[in-house]
């Protein structure tokens, strides 16, 4: 905590928080990151993973990808 700089309190569990959502921002799939942390139901990897709303608004959809022509009735 203290080499980090960090002022909150910090417990095994915040770790374990941290770790999934880093992983899930850098790419990888949820469900490696389900087996890293020994979870049955990937539900409850779910809960772990608090995804940053950075990584949200910069997620394409694919369906931003389409080319559309809109021709206005006639």
């Amino acid at each position: 905590m203290k080499a980090a700089g960090l002022t909150k309190r910090v417990t095994l569990h915040t770790l374990r928080h941290s770790f999934a959502t880093h992983l899930l921002e850098n790419g990888t799939d949820i469900r490696i990151i389900q087996v890293l942390l020994g979870h049955n139901n990937l539900s409850s990897t779910a809960r772990y993973t608090q995804v940053a709303t950075d990584t949200i608004r910069a997620t394409q959809s694919p369906l931003d990808r389409l080319s559309l022509e809109v021709t206005p009735p006639g």
